[in-house]
């Protein structure tokens, strides 16, 4: 493998860094190597504005499949020689999505003997995961460890070593938070972090030295080469300027090369069965072995759908197969010939054709890239380290893959990334739709491109006019595509007894025939902790938000009575949205549809329905709540539980109103995972909510955003429940989710006079309703998505550059206020009477708020994009006076 490694090129004369350092006065410090290693690009961000784009990682810059596995390979066999043999085989070696997934599993092929995990960001049904963390500095930041075997990450006891492997380590946090959470579960005597560049500062150095001693153990770290990063001062604030300036004049994405777009063909790989497609569930020698007898074959027949598919080259002279000689625009190929550059390179600094002096023209070996699909780095690496050994000097084969992560685009040869294709994400993704990129494939003279992706991704989006095929079709000859089967672990086993649902009033305040609770109790168990701490751990990774419950925020009488007047006023608005949205699910899904809630929010919502289906017609619908969390999926045992009990046809799930539909997403996804992993089918996974403001779905009582009382409140308008808990140490494979019941706020409660305030106006708005129902039924009720769009638009222009920040509508802005720690709150000017609480609240907690036109909402909370100590009080609650938070722009500025 060390063999292979010294077959990497160095591609650039010119530093693919000079643009950035010369505009921002950026300077990598360390040696030699790193510039080698590494270049420059810009991108928005609120942390920094400079990139560090690794040109052996295989991810932003197409390289040399060896170059890219050797890469990872020597890092591997560094630590097999620091760990010694026998060490080296009871190891377990961690990679990170989704930028170092291929790079952690080609450490493990140099340890030879080390079975390999990767965190995801795609939740699986029938896994559960194993743990998880916050990744605060990436634009995507919810990792999941999902191992088929659970005892993976146990190793083989505390003598294990665990080794973590990351593209770069820059401040530590990430690897730190990681080994935290896993050293609680699993304590270990020694972990190794490995990484392609070490650019700590000295005091993250010391932070290292600092937490080894700490946890007891011993930790090793393992580079290529180390460095620091010089940054001048201002350096944020003038390259957001410069990264603005440059979208303002720079197309988005780079525009078509061939003028008729080549043709798509599928290439059969014969993926070997029971070989995962990478590490997402662990991958294990045997694995590993299984991959590299089959490899040979799988390039072969790449190779030999090349050849049936390549355009006639024919007598080009200098020009590609399309005719546009390595599609360089006018006089770029004098400008990059420059004696700066060096002699003999074209646009990405790959060495030009050469001319056959014998026979007058151009001969060249074709130029072919494999592409992956974001975290499915590994896999295709190795179709193209088996493609590039078959073809030798027939072809020239590079690697790269596609990506989540948003970077600018310069085509200049002294800038990373010189061109971006944009496209939408095609494999369904958790976290919602969005753009994904491919960078430096336009322009880059390939031949031909074979996309590798997983069955889960192959889907109608991939193939759409605008897909990744469509966008990659007009910038190259040939396209083939291959497909892996997704992985798919063994079913979890079904129990033998589910559990039975909980009521009233052994828990919670409702009347039993009201709700049946698919929840555990968990009222004896200490789950709360301070606002401020438990921001720290979810930002931090330490931790997930469900796995705590923040203090429950008692009201001030001043807010009491705030909720009392707002009930007042609202009754009405509100029955007339319950009455619709129940007949309009009677009309379409009836005459006996089974209500789940989804808890807590949705719960009253259900017991409204209920109410209003009893009163008008009759019907004695069940009710149950169910617990749903974002990242981590529905209660699967509860589903399972609703289709033993009921037809799973009639179950219409409920919720109170959405924000920018990140729990309409997880159902979709959860319950078509469920199904997928063998679990009972039929579950319709759309959500009737009482209040749409964000278009995300087609059975709703309003599109306003509007304020519902029960939002104003936590337990005490919910039944004493508190939200819900998903903890693996509390709740295992067949239990119910769990959650707690507060009887000791018995005398604060307004859950029922909640209830019966709206129920009491039922008969006032009924021909209200009537008229309601009519013109929705013969509406068009598509989701808009309104929502998601302002708040991507919102999180950009405020620089979180995290969506799972933005709380848009008045419900999350509320629980922004009352259980995390807010930044600040964004009204539409003139909202009224409906954002008093609002008001309240933030004035309370010191947060400010700011009035903006073209807002679609009434409001928007937005959580502190980074926590500090000084953002909220230390017992949870809200604070009297003062403000602990005037801005919070600094905070953001240094983390």
């Amino acid at each position: 493998m060390s063999e292979r490694a010294t077959r990497e090129e160095t591609v650039n004369v010119v530093w693919s860094g000079n643009w950035v350092a010369e505009r921002l006065g950026v300077a990598l410090e360390g040696g030699d190597e790193l510039g080698d290693l590494l270049g420059l690009a810009l991108r928005r961000n609120p942390k920094r504005a400079h990139l560090l784009v690794s040109n052996v990682l295989g991810k932003h810059v197409p390289q040399l499949p060896s170059v890219v596995h050797g890469a990872g390979y020597e890092l591997g066999e560094r630590v097999r020689a620091l760990l010694g043999p026998q060490e080296a085989r009871r190891a377990v070696v961690l990679g990170y999505a989704e930028t170092a997934t291929g790079l952690g599993h080609a450490v493990a092929d140099g340890l030879r003997d080390a079975p390999y995990l990767h965190s995801t960001r795609r939740p699986v049904a029938g896994v559960a995961p194993a743990g998880g963390f916050e990744e605060s500095h990436s634009h995507a930041t919810s990792h999941l460890l999902l191992p088929e075997d659970r005892d993976l990450l146990a190793g083989g006891g505390p003598a294990s070593t665990l080794v973590l492997v990351d593209d770069e380590f820059s401040t530590g946090n990430t690897v730190l938070n990681t080994v935290r959470a896993l050293h609680a579960l699993h304590p270990r005597e020694r972990y190794v972090i490995v990484a392609l560049v070490d650019m700590r500062s000295p005091a993250d150095r010391d932070r290292l030295t600092a937490f080894a001693a700490e946890i007891g153990a011993r930790v090793d770290l393992v580079t290529r080469a180390a460095g620091t990063v010089s940054l001048p001062d201002g350096v944020l604030e003038r390259g957001q300027a410069l990264v603005a300036e440059q979208e303002a004049r720079v197309p988005a994405s780079a525009p078509p090369s061939v003028p008729v777009p080549a043709r798509v063909t599928r290439v059969a790989l014969d993926w070997p069965a029971g070989v995962p497609d990478g590490g997402r569930h662990g991958f294990t020698p045997d694995h590993r072995a299984a991959l590299e007898a089959a490899l040979p074959a799988m390039a072969e027949r790449i190779a030999t759908a090349l050849d049936a598919g390549a355009p006639d080259r024919g007598d080009d002279h200098g020009q590609s197969a399309h005719g546009d000689r390595d599609r360089i625009p006018a006089g770029e190929h004098d400008r990059d010939r420059s004696p700066a550059r060096g002699q003999g390179q074209n646009r990405f600094g790959d060495q030009d054709r050469v001319r056959d002096q014998d026979q007058g023209r151009v001969r060249a070996p074709r130029r072919v890239l494999v592409l992956g699909f974001e975290e499915l780095m590994y896999a295709p690496l190795r179709l193209g380290t088996a493609l590039e050994e078959l073809l030798g000097a027939r072809a020239e084969v590079r690697y790269s893959t596609t990506t989540r992560s948003p970077v600018l685009a310069v085509d200049d040869p002294g800038y990373a990334i010189r061109t971006r294709l944009v496209f939408p994400a095609h494999d369904d993704p958790a976290d919602g739709p969005g753009d994904r990129y491919a960078y430096n494939v336009a322009g880059a003279g390939f031949d031909a491109v074979v996309a590798v992706v997983d069955s889960t991704a192959d889907t109608p989006a991939l193939h759409a006019p605008d897909g990744l095929l469509a966008r990659l079709a007009e910038h190259t000859g040939q396209v083939l595509l291959g497909v892996l089967p997704s992985y798919t672990p063994t079913p979890v086993q079904e129990p033998a007894v589910l559990p039975e649902p909980l009521r009233g009033p052994d828990f919670s305040s409702y009347a039993p025939d009201e709700v049946g609770w698919l929840l555990q109790d968990l009222s004896d168990t200490e789950l709360e902790a301070p606002t401020e701490e438990r921001e720290e751990a979810i930002q931090s990774g330490g931790a997930h938000y469900a796995e705590s419950l923040p203090v429950e925020y008692q009201p001030s009488p001043a807010y009491q009575a705030l909720f009392t007047a707002a009930l007042e006023t609202s009754a009405a608005r509100i029955a007339r949205a319950v009455g619709t949205v129940t007949e309009t699910v009677l009309a379409e899904r009836g005459p006996r549809p089974v209500l789940v809630s989804l808890a807590r929010a949705g719960t009253p919502v259900g017991v409204l329905m209920r109410r209003w289906a009893r009163h008008r017609h009759g019907l004695d619908l069940p009710h149950y709540a169910i617990s749903i969390v974002r990242g981590r999926g529905i209660d699967a045992t509860a589903l399972r539980w609703l289709a033993a009990h009921h037809d799973p046809a009639d179950v219409v799930f409920v919720d109170g109103w959405t924000g920018k539909g990140a729990i309409t997403r997880e159902l979709a996804a959860a319950v078509e995972a469920f199904e997928a992993s063998g679990g009972p089918a039929g579950f319709d996974p759309e959500i009737a909510v009482l209040a749409d403001p964000g278009g995300c779905v087609r059975t709703y009582g309003t599109r306003d955003d509007f304020l519902i009382p029960s939002a104003c409140l936590n337990s005490t308008v919910s039944g004493l429940i508190s939200r819900t808990v998903l903890r693996a140490d509390l709740v295992g494979p067949d239990d119910f989710h769990g959650a707690k019941f507060y009887r000791e706020l018995a005398a604060s409660d307004v859950s029922n006079h909640f209830l019966d305030t709206v129920a009491a106006r039922f008969d006032d708005v009924a021909a209200e309703v009537d008229e309601a129902t009519k013109e929705l039924l013969a509406a068009d009720r598509a989701p808009t998505w309104e929502g998601w769009a302002a708040v991507e638009r919102i999180s950009e222009e405020y620089g979180i550059h995290d969506v799972n920040l933005v709380k848009p509508g008045v419900g999350e802005t509320t629980r922004v206020l009352l259980r995390r720690v807010p930044w600040k709150i964004l009204a539409r000017r003139g909202a009224g009477p409906d954002l008093e609480h609002i008001r309240l609240l933030a004035e309370q907690r010191g947060v400010p708020v700011e009035e903006v036109d073209d807002l679609p909402y009434s409001c928007v909370g937005l959580i502190h994009p980074r926590f500090t100590r000084g953002a909220t009080g230390a017992d949870g609650r809200a604070v009297a006076g003062g403000s602990p938070v005037a801005d919070g722009g600094e905070a953001v500025r240094e983390a």
